[in-house]
């Protein structure tokens, strides 16, 4: 198919995972930029900042230097991860195939798509809050159930149309949409502004290094880290001859720049709104900080950013529903997506009594395994000169990419052994008395800190360095030759610098 036809801005996109080929690569790293800017305007970077002061004990200052280097950082390694997607042209978890093995890649590949749903979910549900509160505000409508039916349906509805018409389309919202919104948010955080206790601010106490520390992987933990498994789907459309540096450098800066802004005034407010940490509906905590005139610029900027967000979550997901082996088009996978996030939507709102405390205990649950992927990828990608397109899309014993049995065992091993780990350092919980898993280390300085996914990461990466050098299929893999359109001629290291 032309590019022309499967990336003009407002049809529907057919491709689904399969390998885009070099003729249909168009576009600059910037669209990087646009991409992240749009993911990271949405009001849940607020209660990240409130929590540096209210949890760790952090001032303004310090706030503010755990924000760039959490915010910036780990953006950095979703744009080194998406070099992946503009040299393989596919999207990040079919890529892994090549890692993992075609049956092997199925765990990671479950993994990510939950994550996903799971984050579909919290927008979702903070959209609905934020539409309702909007209602109230302009015209008085008070809540109720079909009410609160109704805006979960508009929110996934307007999910569901720029994510079903596919890339070109989102990356057109992206750009365009963020100039709206990011003005918007511009006009709420002046205003803001004046409302924070600059006393407070100004006499707060130097929290220790160590707080700084975990602030850093807090903000890591709950900004990139949790996109890192995406960011080859964004970069496959463009071209090889990109270099790698300026994908790192469009996202960690496209995402780096609404985050610190945002995680820095929430540090701000808490100084005067401690509760806004913790917060189960953290639209309306900030709602309240708002005269009624200001409420309604500030509930529209809210719901378009979390819209921003949303539709790049559900467009991964649908790739990786396929990439897992559902058999449908694109197009129906993001639409069995959302019907599982508007189900998710009406327990958080509905049934369950706590926003904020399952969010927390599904980062911290998956997090784990989504490290370990990481770090796994991650290694190889520094290693790997190309993929080899047919192979990706062949799941049979011919693939290039079977190895012993369908699974890289190198591979495997180093996730798995990482997330025994990693779990070791995990608690995962809603509340003091509501504890869902607590590992043996949980309360060490590494797992009390929050720190265990660092852990996991690099201990993924290290087995993996290691296990790989003893593989004979990942050798066999290595030497062989991909199809002479697949290849890219420059090394990894070179690409990287």
């Amino acid at each position: 198919m032309a590019a022309s036809e499967n990336e003009r801005v407002g049809t529907v996109e057919t491709r689904g995972i399969e390998p885009v080929p070099d003729a249909e690569r168009h576009g600059r790293a910037n669209q990087m930029f646009w991409t992240w800017f749009a993911a990271n305007i949405s009001i849940l970077g607020l209660p990240l900042g409130a929590a540096l002061v209210s949890f760790r004990g952090l001032n303004i200052w310090q706030a503010a230097v755990v924000a760039i280097l959490g915010s910036f950082g780990s953006f950095a390694l979703v744009g080194a991860l998406s070099i992946a997607g503009k040299r393989g042209g596919a999207p990040a978890l079919t890529l892994s195939r090549a890692v993992f093995g075609v049956r092997g890649n199925a765990g990671p590949t479950l993994v990510t798509w939950l994550s996903r749903l799971g984050w579909e979910t919290i927008n979702t549900t903070t959209a609905a809050f934020a539409l309702l509160a909007l209602l109230d505000a302009a015209f008085g409508i008070r809540r109720n159930t079909v009410l609160t039916v109704v805006c979960l349906l508009v929110f996934i509805g307007c999910t569901l149309l720029i994510s079903g018409l596919g890339h070109a389309t989102i990356m057109w919202i992206n750009r365009w949409a963020s100039y709206l919104f990011g003005l918007l948010n511009l006009v709420v955080i002046a205003f803001l502004a004046t409302t924070v206790d600059w006393d407070k601010v100004f006499h707060a106490q130097v929290g220790p290094v160590s707080s700084m520390v975990v602030g850093v992987g807090m903000i890591a933990a709950g900004t990139g880290i949790g996109w890192a498994n995406t960011g080859a789907d964004y970069a496959r459309y463009l071209p090889r001859r990109i270099p790698g540096g300026r994908l790192v450098a469009a996202s960690a800066f496209g995402a780096g720049i609404p985050l610190v802004v945002l995680i820095s005034l929430g540090s701000l407010l808490a100084a005067g709104e401690p509760s806004l940490a913790s917060a189960s509906d953290p639209v309306s905590a900030i709602n309240t900080m708002l005269p009624s005139w200001m409420s309604i610029p500030y509930l529209i900027a809210a719901f378009g950013g979390l819209l921003l967000s949303n539709h790049l979550s559900v467009y991964s997901a649908g790739l990786t529903m396929i990439t897992l082996g559902i058999r449908v088009r694109r197009t129906l996978a993001v639409g069995l997506d959302v019907v599982v996030t508007f189900a998710g939507g009406i327990y958080f709102i509905l049934i369950a009594k706590d926003f904020y405390g399952p969010f927390i205990t599904f980062l911290t649950l998956l997090a784990v395994p989504i490290n370990a992927w990481v770090g796994v990828f991650a290694v190889d990608l520094i290693l790997r000169r190309s993929y080899d397109g047919a192979a990706l899309m062949d799941v049979g014993r011919s693939s290039r990419y079977w190895f012993r049995g369908g699974i890289a065992w190198a591979a495997m091993i180093a996730w798995a052994a990482a997330i025994v780990v990693g779990l070791l350092f995990t608690e995962a919980s809603t509340s003091a008395t509501d504890v869902w898993f607590s590992g043996p280390l949980a309360h060490s300085w590494i797992g009390s800190n929050g720190l265990g996914w660092v852990v996991t990461l690099l201990l993924a990466a290290a087995v993996y360095a290691v296990l790989r050098r003893f593989d004979g299929t990942v050798r066999d893999e290595a030497s062989g030759q991909a199809p002479q359109q697949q290849v890219l001629p420059a090394p990894a290291a070179q690409e990287l610098s």
